[in-house]
């Protein structure tokens, strides 16, 4: 049998560093700016320093793209919020301060937190945020089961009550997240603060104490 010399070789084409994290950060700052609708594709290319041909071999249409970022960002901010739910206290301590930490990461970030929570968006993007929703309150849903369990809160349908408090979260945050003038902090913390008293009391079946903002 006749042995070939050598085998045919393969022309491996080496890839260039990975753009996708340059592209989410950039479209990430773009929106944080100036929202969703005026993030342009080309704009976003130019802040990632690619060509716009690049972007689109990573991201073939805009609607992907914010997907993606929704996904991204969403994610990080629903981590945060379940370390917070993880800590030390009682199931109305650690609920107050999960919702909290929201809703102060909110108003902090206020351009981008209102592009998550209400802009007007595709249903693919927002198909994306439901998903946020769902997985901020599956975090909720596990402190209200943990306090049921030991009778810190009546008996409840846990799942609905954390849709509820991310509802009033999302709802309640809108106007102030629309309004950018710092010299209204103070009001605003105490619009937050109003918002987590009223799903504290909801949950707990009791008046609880108005929420003061805890020292994260």
């Amino acid at each position: 049998m006749e042995i070939p010399h050598s085998l045919p070789r393969v022309r491996i084409r080496r890839r260039g560093a990975d753009k996708h994290p340059l592209i989410l950060k950039a479209a990430r700052d773009l929106v944080a700016e100036s929202g969703f609708r005026e993030a342009q594709m080309s704009l976003i290319a130019e802040a990632a320093g690619i060509a716009i041909g690049t972007l689109y071999r990573y991201f073939p249409s805009k609607t992907e793209l914010l997907v993606e970022l929704v996904k991204t960002t969403a994610q990080r901010e629903v981590d945060v919020v379940a370390g917070i739910a993880m800590r030390d206290g009682t199931a109305l301590e650690r609920l107050g301060a999960a919702a909290w930490t929201f809703a102060s990461r909110a108003l902090r970030g206020r351009r981008l937190a209102y592009a998550l929570v209400a802009e007007p968006v595709e249903p693919d993007v927002e198909a994306a945020r439901l998903t946020y929703h769902r997985a901020l309150a599956r975090v909720f849903k596990t402190i209200i089961e943990q306090g049921m369990a030991i009778g810190e809160f009546p008996a409840q349908d846990a799942a609905a009550s954390a849709d509820c408090i991310v509802g009033c979260l999302f709802e309640g945050l809108v106007a102030p997240l629309t309004n950018n003038a710092a010299a209204d902090a103070a009001q605003t913390d105490a619009h937050g603060s109003a918002i987590i008293t009223f799903c504290l009391r909801g949950v707990s079946g009791s008046q609880a104490p108005a929420f003061s903002i805890p020292t994260l």
